[in-house]
């Protein structure tokens, strides 16, 4: 049973604003969460979305909701449809993580269809239930229900087939960060994305080692990709860096040398791990310049203080802006200038890098990617092949460096000390191993047969 976290959710809601009658917003929201908690542990599915249809589209008095429909009355008639909307998304996320934790997907996806099949076009003469529809219609049209359309994706209903859909293990990214999110929508938000990083993790592990096995085609799993047959041969290029020049070893290397170091001499430093081994020297020389130039005035006022942990975590995040979005809303010039160079896994591999020297750059990295996937959704697969390819080469890539898996290459005759050129990698088996998978099948089926 899902924990109760009403209280952690006051943080979100330190107004207490008096109504009419004396009535706080806050008391209002108060017993419209109660209610709905009490609701959705006692009765079944379809009683609560009765009830919450009654109460935020209907309008209407039920048997045992006298009291909540006046506190939504409050609610309309203080006017403010700042505080409406977040009542109405925690109230939405409150039934979203009960019947996720009890597995009842369809239940999440009747609640979602509950404003789908909402119409604006019923005519009424009570101004309390007109300024309710506009607002309802305002939500409807909102980012926050496409964010709540995001939680029916995994359970195979909605938009499958469009490109973005892969991806949404990164869109639920910043509802989650987004300390303005109620708090039971952060934490559905956290849950579900996990879920599916692990999914596809899992299913890339399995797919690599069966596709490879002498199993009948009819027996191997599913790509999880949008790269085709052509995810091997992807997956061998990754792996084939090993030795004392991984990207770990590296990264390693760099902490080490650069510990208690000027602010100045470390952003010198930063770039050059960044660039080292890259072999596109376009690429090298757009780093060497353009990232340069931001990097030099940036936190100029830290020169010459020593690097403490937050000076390094600030500038790791600020990096990460600068190669992917600035604003966090368009792609920012050093991304298209760097995509222009024709390879996205270069770029990947540098984002990589930094991700292994400050880790807890991570969330702010898939927020950003977040933030480029809403920019390039509303084109189609065709028009943004380039854009997507990077998104698929950054899931797989960051998939392979996950702490919970290893893959490692098989020759599968004689071994070579040397690195294999592309033309050998088809010698090559990608051994997959997961560890501490919830599935039991993770660490036995890594080897190919």
């Amino acid at each position: 049973m899902i924990r109760d976290i009403l209280s952690e959710g006051h943080q979100t809601e330190p107004r207490i604003k008096l109504n009419r009658s004396g009535f706080s917003t806050q008391q209002a929201q108060e017993m419209i969460y109660q209610f709905l908690l009490e609701l959705v542990r006692q009765q079944p599915p379809a009683k609560v979305l009765q009830e919450f249809k009654s109460l935020f589209i209907d309008y209407e008095p039920s048997a045992i909701n006298a009291d909540v429909l006046r506190a939504i009355s409050e609610l309309i008639f203080s006017n403010n449809e700042k505080d409406f909307r977040h009542t109405l998304k925690r109230s939405c996320y409150i039934l979203v993580n009960n019947w996720d934790t009890l597995r009842n997907y369809p239940s999440i996806k009747d609640l979602v269809d509950l404003f789908a099949d909402f119409k604006l076009s019923k005519r009424t003469l009570s101004p309390a239930v007109s300024r309710l529809r506009t607002w309802l219609a305002n939500f409807v049209k909102s980012q926050d229900y496409q964010e709540l359309k995001l939680f029916i994706t995994k359970y195979g209903y909605g938009d499958k087939d469009h490109w973005s859909k892969r991806y949404t293990s990164y869109l639920l990214v910043p509802q989650y960060t987004n300390l303005n999110n109620p708090v039971e929508q952060r934490e559905a938000a956290r849950t579900l994305s996990k879920k599916l990083k692990d999914q596809f993790k899992f299913e890339l592990a399995m797919y690599t080692a069966r596709s490879q096995s002498s199993v009948t085609k009819d027996k191997i799993p599913k790509n999880p990709t949008g790269l085709g047959d052509e995810v091997l041969r992807f997956i061998k290029v990754i792996v084939v860096r090993r030795g004392s020049f991984s990207y770990e070893n590296l990264a390693n290397i760099f902490i080490e040398q650069t510990r208690k170091v000027h602010y100045k001499h470390f952003k010198s430093c930063l770039q050059k791990y960044l660039i080292f081994s890259v072999a596109n020297k376009d690429f090298v020389e757009i780093i060497k310049t353009k990232l340069a130039e931001k990097l030099e005035s940036l936190y100029e006022n830290y020169h010459q203080e020593t690097l403490d942990d937050a000076l390094f975590l600030r500038t790791c995040n600020k990096v990460i802006d600068y190669l992917t979005t600035e604003d966090q809303k368009k792609p920012s010039g050093l991304f298209v200038l760097l995509m222009s160079q024709g390879n996205p896994l270069t770029l990947v591999v540098v984002l990589l890098k930094i991700i292994l020297i400050c880790p807890n750059a991570r969330t702010h990295l898939e927020t950003c990617i977040a933030k480029l996937i809403e920019y390039y959704m509303n084109y189609p697969e065709d028009e943004c092949k380039w854009v997507v390819n990077f998104f698929e080469v950054f899931n797989i890539t960051f998939a392979i460096h996950a702490d919970n898996v290893q893959y490692n290459l098989i020759k599968m005759d004689e071994q070579k000390q040397n690195k294999p050129s592309e033309t050998e990698l088809d010698k090559y088996r990608v051994f997959s191993q997961l560890r501490d998978c919830s599935s039991q099948d993770g660490s036995q089926e890594a080897m190919p047969r």
